[in-house]
């Protein structure tokens, strides 16, 4: 199942409920498996109310982080995930991350829109989530140009691979995450960006929502994939 597939697949659940579920057929190199895939329905949620099904938590220092879901017109269907602290310290990073869903193998497409921030402009995906302190993180940053990945172990983020390419503020823009045992493939705008690898997290967690300092950022059409 590759990140275009995924997301195309979004579309097919959306207007069904605030998380809805279909199994899906993956051709890889073993043959044909099954993943069940949830799309998270923003549409039928509750303007100016947390996102159900999430919980918040945040890396590093600062204040709380805001997360609720809001209108955009912009969006797909018209209501987006937001996070809107604007609290500016620097190594602070929001995450909202997903209960329902404990997984090692997942992959997960996410649009997202950097709408402000002074310090940074970032959006990104977090898998394999114990805690706010340990995890697995891909992130855009429209003030620095770059995706980057990184892993964060005991509260402390460390680079594992990133590349440099244009990331517009105050447009929506699509990325990908598919963590299957070490390999890591990140995907944005639709195509692959990079794969890398990494043995630290090697078990099961959560994914979520993440943002850096400052960074006002809108999620939409978000999809996971539980793999084999």
């Amino acid at each position: 199942m590759d990140g275009k597939t995924l997301h195309q697949i979004i579309l097919l659940i959306l207007a069904a409920a605030v998380i809805g579920t279909a199994a899906v057929m993956d051709s890889g190199s073993e043959g044909l498996s099954q993943s069940v895939v949830t799309a998270i329905a923003i549409a039928k949620m509750e303007v100016g109310k947390p996102p159900a099904g999430f919980k918040f938590a945040r890396t590093g220092q600062g204040g709380p982080s805001r997360w609720a879901v809001v209108d955009d017109s912009t969006s797909i269907t018209g209501r987006v995930i937001e996070q809107s602290s604007t609290d500016r310290t620097d190594y602070r990073f929001p995450l909202a991350i997903f209960e329902p869903i404990v997984a090692k193998n997942v992959q997960i497409s996410v649009s997202f829109k950097p709408v402000a921030g002074r310090v940074d402009q970032a959006g990104g995906i977090a898998v394999r989530v114990i805690d706010a302190e340990n995890y697995y993180v891909v992130r855009a940053n429209a003030l620095e140009d770059n995706v980057r990945f990184y892993r964060v172990v005991k509260g402390r983020r460390e680079q594992i691979y990133g590349v440099n390419t244009k990331v517009a503020g105050n447009a929506w823009h699509t990325l990908g995450l598919k963590a299957q045992g070490n390999h890591f493939t990140i995907e944005f705008g639709g195509k692959t960006l990079f794969t890398t690898s990494d043995e630290t997290l090697a078990g099961a967690g959560r994914v979520g929502l993440w943002t850096k300092s400052d960074s006002v950022t809108r999620f939409d059409q978000i999809a996971i994939a539980v793999l084999p």
